[in-house]
């Protein structure tokens, strides 16, 4: 018999299961300002919600 701790092994969840879970079950709300499924008004809040919370991102310091 061979025994794994949980978490190893078995199947990973893609990057886009594991945000619909933690929406989902905890309430978190991961989001790409670059998601092409949202619309320009919906990235721009995405954006400024973002800048509010976090400040600027590093490649808008830089000078984008």
């Amino acid at each position: 018999m061979r025994f794994t701790p949980k978490g190893y092994g078995g199947q990973r969840r893609d990057p886009e299961q594991v945000k619909r879970d933690g929406w989902q079950e905890q309430g978190v709300l991961a989001v790409s300002a670059d998601d092409d499924r949202l619309t320009w008004p919906e990235r721009e809040l995405v954006r400024q919600l973002g800048e509010k919370l976090y400040g600027q991102r590093q490649k808008e310091v830089q000078g984008d």
